[in-house]
């Protein structure tokens, strides 16, 4: 049951957002909203600290709370993107590495769409992890080929979520959500074949699209209900394409999230020409509104969906613990796996699956989404503040990244060699891409926590790109 505290404090955003309640307009004072709800001033302040930290409210000594931001006062959205006119072969990898091989303490990192450990439950993973050791004889034997029993089972029961009726005979276990790309990819396409991804999309799928051998079609994406699928129509027999791989929920790095009736008819598409649906659904479980978003493979009959997901996103990075519902693949999938990786390391899964049968997963993710959406909104504030006055942003509702497309006379290749002097990382739109595009876009993470660096960073990104347009 959702806390009072938080029904109050949706409340009053759902009056900001409606501009019920205007930006610099004054809250009721806490002892008269007490009053006023029949609540205890405790709930009041609990309520205030709340959108406090959302940014949406900020306190004024000696004179209460006032409404400093409104998601209406929010950049416009970027447009969507362009038809191309043919697929195009892979050779993205070196402008890749070189974004995401910077580290080091001292770097402050905008370019990780992946949780920061300050939000992780660490000691709650390693007692798991000890009850793995002990439950597995010290994970010295190879797991079964398709993954740990108790994990599948976990998955599968967690499928209810999205609406699925999987059972733990469907799931395979990979080691992260890019190996269970790779052996699905593997599964439906050979060297040389055409495969669809949204434009822009994951570079990490370019990489692995160049590594097997295949050419990409990238398709029209809109940044609020994802791909085209009108284009992608047209586009599946005149480019015979064999097999699509996208990121239906909350994708990166446009934040878009496919209506259910986009999902629907995704599904009907692929069964229309009998070619498979790699969908990437690892941001899914990073909602931040009440309920999960469905997958399309809820909506497939025929085992042409292939749902690929991890906790890599979500809850442990470095368990490498990913798995797939490859639908009428699984006997591919599972030879392949068996050829390269033989089975997934036991301890990881062991400590996963003990972590979600005894129910603390829910429980983290509500805290990590909570968390999410506050810093979500505190970064697009802030780009809003310190970005020239015409730049857009997505408003994802779920994941990790917004999408920046800026004055088209600043190239963000220029804007990030100038914020990597200044020891700040992120990534530039043209990875994104295989075309000659993006290069006034960019990507920012917002999975740090909110801090006066986070915030100097984008004050200073702010201030080189309003250089840039000098």
């Amino acid at each position: 049951m959702e806390h009072l505290y938080l029904q109050v404090a949706d409340r009053i955003q759902a009056m900001i957002e409606k501009e019920v309640i205007r930006i610099g307009d004054k809250l009721p004072s806490v002892r008269s909203l007490s009053k006023e709800q029949g609540i205890s001033m405790s709930t009041v302040f609990q309520a205030y600290y709340h959108l406090e930290g959302k940014g949406l409210i900020e306190p004024r000594p000696k004179s209460g709370y006032y409404v400093c931001f409104s998601p209406r006062r929010l950049p416009e959205l970027p447009s969507a993107t362009r038809p191309v006119k043919k697929a195009t072969e892979v050779n993205v990898s070196e402008m890749i590495t070189e974004v995401f091989s910077h580290h080091g303490p001292d770097l402050l990192r905008f370019s990780t769409a992946s949780p920061s450990e300050q939000l992780l439950p660490s000691a709650k993973l390693a007692k798991s992890m000890i009850q793995a050791v002990r439950e597995t004889n010290g994970g010295l034997s190879y797991e079964d080929l398709q993954g740990n029993l108790c994990l599948r089972r976990q998955i599968a029961r967690m499928s209810i979520q999205w609406g699925g009726s999987i059972t733990e005979h469907d799931v395979v276990t990979t080691t992260g959500c890019m190996d269970a790309l790779t052996l699905c990819l593997s599964a439906t396409t050979q060297p040389g074949d055409v495969i669809a991804l949204e434009s822009p999309a994951y570079s990490g799928t370019f990489q692995l699209a160049e590594s097997l051998g295949l050419k990409v079609l990238e398709v029209p994406t809109d940044p609020i209900c994802g791909v085209d699928l009108e284009y992608l129509d047209k586009a599946i027999p005149k480019f015979k394409i064999k097999a699509c791989v996208f990121v239906t929920n909350f994708s990166n790095p446009i934040g878009s999230t496919m209506p259910d009736k986009n999902k629907r008819e995704l599904v009907r598409l692929v069964n229309k020409y009998d070619i498979p649906l790699i969908e990437d659904d690892i941001y899914a479980d990073l909602y931040f509104g009440k309920l999960r978003p469905s997958s399309c493979k809820q909506y497939d009959r025929n085992g042409n969906v292939l749902l690929c997901n991890s906790f890599s996103k979500s809850l442990a990075p470095g368990y490498r613990v990913g798995w797939t519902v490859p639908g009428k693949y699984k006997s591919r999938v599972l030879r392949l796996k068996l050829n390269h990786t033989i089975s997934s390391a036991t301890l990881p899964q062991a400590a996963i699956g003990h972590f979600l049968e005894n129910g603390r997963y829910e429980h983290h993710m509500r805290n990590l989404r909570k968390m999410l959406h506050t810093q979500c909104l505190r970064y697009q504030q802030a780009i809003a503040d310190y970005f020239p006055e015409d730049t857009c942003v997505t408003r994802p509702q779920g994941g990790y990244v917004l999408w920046l497309e800026l004055n088209e006379n600043i190239n963000t290749i220029e804007l990030y060699e100038q914020a990597l002097r200044r020891k700040i990382n992120f990534a530039p739109g043209r990875i994104f891409t295989l075309q000659d595009r993006y290069y006034n876009c960019m990507r920012i993470s917002y999975s740090n926590p909110w801090s006066k660096t986070v915030d100097d960073g984008l004050k200073t990104l702010g201030k080189l790109a309003h250089q840039l347009l000098k």
